[in-house]
């Protein structure tokens, strides 16, 4: 008899428009001067990796508007940035281009 095999494809979210998801990276767990944080204390960090983009804000022309970012880009957004989502057990961020401040590295 025959097994079947499914192949578990994993789903992924496109943003809209000029939206971008973003994964945060995770909160340092020691301090510079080495004091070990408990996970209360930790705050959220501000920057993350960009996993995905939208097709661009349309433009009066009718043309879509071209990324300063790519997917893989380590950034630095503002704090009050997008809207968290959980999806499949994973956290991500969706927000707008223009709440990214600067691209790392």
């Amino acid at each position: 008899m025959a097994t079947k095999t499914k192949t578990k494809k994993k789903a992924l979210i496109r943003p809209l428009g000029d939206r971008v998801l973003v994964q945060r990276v995770e909160a340092e767990a020691v301090t510079a001067g080495g004091i070990l944080l408990p996970e209360s204390a930790k705050e959220k960090p501000k920057e993350g990796i960009v996993i995905s983009l939208g097709e661009g804000r349309t433009l009066d022309s009718g043309e879509k508007s071209t990324f300063s970012i790519k997917a893989g880009d380590r950034v630095l957004f503002t704090s009050y940035a997008g809207t968290d989502v959980k999806f499949e057990g994973d956290e991500y961020m969706i927000m707008r281009e223009d709440d990214i401040l600067a691209i790392i590295g």
